[in-house]
């Protein structure tokens, strides 16, 4: 089931002819190519009325011919063979993103997804020694503007004079280079959907090709984790700083967001924004980039999943010869932080010249908590559609909002928060919403949702489980996404069958277990005034 929220952490470009233009790609539930084989063995078995399946889970997780093939070096496959349609959508994705990094080099897994679409020593250049040659000395330039700017006084003419060798060096290793070759390769085969996502927890690639060009595929992802030249990179860097610029700190609802999780949780990574700070990103270097990926995007961090119009033996015999010689890699450093217990309400406030905006959210458990289940049903109860409890309260009865979401973020590894977030309709205030917003919150401390609430999101996860088989891409993704989080690629399904068992009672325990007020952290953003200014 799809929960939308705003601001997502996740950092997804479009891969195209056009570097320029880039946006946040769509979600995998968008993609709307129809199939109709195995779609009976999830939807006559979630037909009934009552408040779960008639035969249990077995009904709910689909039997899949899935094969599932680890190579020596520690790579997992998932092979699915499709043949509706004469397409094969391919997707890795690697167990590693914003909560592996350290503060000072924020921002190194999505910047990273950017520079293995520049291509390699083979594909995207005319002269790959002449490139290695100045990627040197501007390095070295670059190190001595990042020791310069650190000084308590730095010298601003050798400051400008750094910048400018180092965009002098970047200009003439451009001369050899063939931009977006590697992008335009696969487009020319027939790709859709080439992009790449970073969250907090995984960074991942996909694409979707012709059945007859599975092979080229192999050959170039082969070549990408084998021989990845990180041309253009400060370039590059410049781009995703301006995504920051635009999506964070110039967008009020990213700012929100980003403050949002910060004031939330004091030590944990998930606080950190997946896009990186400026100041970091300002200083990353080539060499920084290219260790991390050197030890983190090994086999044994990847998942690979290929879903479409295949023969499996021949995938798992090109996976042998292609990806079988990857590294194995070192595993990710692991996440030690603990986000301590909350004492007290915390509230932040932003002043912007913006519509205003309010962000309430609560500290919760993970994903694979007991109680995550309950909370995921909570939030359809309260926002998934118009006949749901704050919808009605606040956009069609108060006419407060203008919209409203509920969701739990940022992420599923580690104990994250269920956030709601609503955009006031004028003339409402923050303040009126937020009382509203509390007082359907106790309501459901006080008396359970009714059964008949419950069944409308069940009914929904009927259709969802259509989209879910619909389309090769969305299934591929959900495939990968489940063995990276949980080991197990049946755990998107039996999610959905956790889902069916959530009762009324439990989403009243949980809304009493986690919704108080010393749990509580608010973010409201204000329209800038007379009244506001300093």
């Amino acid at each position: 089931m799809t929960i939308t929220w705003m601001n997502p952490p996740a950092h997804r470009e479009r891969r195209g002819a056009e570097p320029a233009r880039r946006s946040r790609g769509r979600t995998a539930a968008r993609f709307r190519r129809r199939s109709a084989w195995l779609l009976p063995t999830v939807i006559l078995a979630s037909l009934g009325s009552g408040p779960g399946p008639a035969s249990g889970q077995d009904g709910i997780v689909p039997d899949l011919p899935v094969r599932e093939l680890t190579l020596d070096n520690g790579l997992r496959l998932l092979i699915l063979p499709r043949p509706s349609a004469p397409t094969v959508a391919f997707v890795v994705e690697y167990a590693v993103g914003g909560v592996n990094e350290t503060l000072g080099s924020t921002g190194t897994a999505h910047l990273l997804e950017h520079m293995l679409f520049k291509g390699t020593t083979t594909v995207g250049t005319r002269d790959a020694e002449a490139e290695i040659d100045l990627f040197a000395r501007m390095d070295a330039a670059h190190d001595s503007l990042v020791v310069e700017s650190s000084r308590t006084a730095p010298d601003t003419a050798r400051l400008g004079t750094l910048r400018e060798r180092v965009n002098t060096y970047e200009g003439q290793a451009q001369i050899p280079v063939v931009s977006n070759e590697f992008s335009r390769i696969l487009n020319r085969n027939g790709a859709r959907n080439l992009n790449a996502t970073t969250s907090s927890e995984a960074t991942t690639y996909f694409v979707e090709l012709p059945a007859n060009r599975a092979k080229l595929w192999f050959l170039l992802e082969s070549d990408r984790a084998h021989n990845p030249v990180f041309r253009e990179f400060y370039t590059e860097r410049d781009v995703v700083m301006e995504e920051r610029r635009t999506r964070v700190d110039t967008n009020p609802g990213g700012l929100l967001h980003e403050v949002h999780l910060a004031t939330a949780f004091l030590m944990h990574p998930y606080g950190v924004p997946v896009v990186g700070y400026m100041s970091d990103l300002e200083r990353l270097s080539r060499r920084h980039v290219e260790e991390y990926h050197r030890r983190y995007y090994g086999a044994r961090n990847a998942v690979v999943a290929i879903v479409g119009d295949v023969v499996a033996d021949s995938i798992a015999a090109w996976a042998r010869d292609y990806l079988g010689g990857i590294r194995p890699g070192d595993p990710p450093p692991p996440v030690l932080a603990v986000e301590p217990p909350q004492r007290g309400e915390r509230r932040v406030e932003l002043v912007m010249d913006a519509e205003p905006q309010l962000r309430v959210g609560w500290h919760t458990v993970s994903g694979h908590h007991p109680d995550s289940p309950a909370l995921t049903m909570l939030a359809s109860v309260l926002s998934g559609r118009r006949t749901s409890r704050l919808y009605r309260r606040l956009v069609t009865e108060d006419r407060l909002a203008a919209a409203v979401t509920a969701s739990t973020v940022p992420g599923s590894r580690f104990p994250g928060q269920f956030v709601i977030h609503v955009t006031p309709r004028a003339p409402g205030k923050p303040a009126d919403i937020e009382a509203a917003l509390y007082e359907e919150i106790e309501r459901l401390a006080l008396e359970p949702p009714e059964q008949r609430e419950l069944q409308r999101v069940r009914n929904q996860l009927v259709a969802s489980g259509v989209r879910r088989l619909q389309s090769n891409l969305g299934l591929a993704l959900q495939l990968a996404g489940s063995v990276t989080r949980s080991g197990n690629w049946r755990a998107t399904f039996e999610r959905t069958a956790l889902l069916y068992e959530v009762q009324p009672a439990d989403v009243q325990r949980v809304v009493r277990t986690y919704f108080t007020r010393d749990n509580r952290t608010v973010a409201t953003l204000l329209k800038r005034t007379g009244d506001t200014d300093p």
